[in-house]
């Protein structure tokens, strides 16, 4: 399949054409999504008014500006960032169940998030900075767990899956031991959630998320050698230990970033890396179009959590559950076919 090259100073970037085609629509769509969201709301915009708004300003200015499209920017490179830490973490374990909601990361990540809410105050530092400790401490304790197939195969994942389940009942614990208040508001945001998100919250975030995709593009060659197998990685001079632990840490940022402000919002990292590998038809997880396909199913299941039962707004996790639970079920199936 030929393929683009795509120069941004040093960093050397290899496209192949279909990929690039899949990304043009994904991004078509996802910007189709976007005029959707910032049309909906208690009083729909037109796509005219929405224009005028987010240009001149006007009378719902405000609205559109302030409330609507914090949103929608949030959905896009949450879901982003999602489907990019899916993407790393089916790469490294070659293995479309490798997603940090499935192998224990979301969970380490909330986690550390419940301890900065119980112990400290909770403020939005305390809250990022947990959620990244915590989903470091999880990634460390697989990775102890697992050395002897390191970070690839299937005993990373299962052994993911048992971290999973021993954190969600130390998080349920967590929760049942604090104050009335503090786990009411606690449980709420375990859903996952993006009701009442401002530009004050997502600033710091998205600057955040911007230097983990920075990092990506930087060891961009290295991903694509890698992803080749050990061996032909090994003969081209890709340190393939250095590079794992780049990976880790861009994965764990990712997912802990968007736990930080969100909640854990599970299952856009495991079915968006496998749906645009799909739809590239790739022969590893291509990263771009994971990303993408995480920015249109976060921002679709945010909208269908606004409509289901509107006016009142559903947390898009309660969503995100029920559509992966579905796409979890067949992903199985198909996993037990091929065996």
């Amino acid at each position: 399949m030929s393929t683009l090259t795509l120069r941004a100073g040093p960093v050397v970037v290899e496209v192949e054409r279909r990929t690039a085609v899949v990304s043009s629509v994904l991004v078509a769509v996802a910007a189709g999504l976007a005029l959707l969201a910032l049309c909906h709301g208690q009083d729909w915009a037109t796509p005219a008014e929405v224009f005028t708004a987010l240009t001149r300003g006007g009378d719902s200015a405000f609205v559109i500006r302030e409330w609507r499209l914090p949103r929608v920017a949030a959905a896009l490179v949450f879901g982003a960032s999602l489907g990019l830490a899916g993407a790393i973490f089916q790469n490294l374990t070659r293995n479309a169940l490798g997603s940090p909601d499935v192998i224990g990361l979301d969970a380490g990540a909330y986690t550390g998030a419940l301890v900065a809410i119980t112990v400290l105050n909770g403020s939005a530092g305390q809250l990022a900075a947990g959620s990244v400790a915590g989903g470091l401490l999880a990634a460390a304790v697989i990775y102890l767990l697992s050395l002897d197939s390191g970070l690839s195969g299937l005993r990373l994942v299962v052994v993911g899956i048992a971290v999973n389940a021993m954190l969600t009942a130390l998080n349920s614990w967590i929760v049942l031991r604090a104050e009335i208040d503090v786990a009411m508001a606690a449980t709420g945001w375990s859903a996952g959630s993006l009701n009442g998100v401002d530009w004050a919250e997502i600033r710091l975030p998205f600057a955040v998320i911007g230097v983990f995709v920075l990092l990506l593009l930087v060891i961009s060659h290295a991903l694509h050698q890698a992803a080749l197998g050990d061996e032909i990685a090994r003969t081209s001079g890709v340190r393939l230990g250095r590079l794992r632990l780049l990976m880790v840490l861009a994965g764990v940022g990712c997912t802990a970033t968007v736990t930080a402000v969100a909640g854990p919002v599970v299952f856009i990292a495991l079915a968006a890396p496998q749906i645009g590998r799909r739809l590239a038809r790739a022969a590893g997880v291509p990263l771009v179009p994971a990303a993408l396909t995480g920015a249109v199913l976060l921002l679709a299941a945010d909208l269908v959590a606004q409509l289901l039962l509107a006016p009142v707004a559903l947390p898009v996790g309660v969503v995100t559950t029920a559509i992966g639970g579905c796409y979890l079920i067949w992903l199985l199936s198909m996993e037990v076919k091929r065996r």
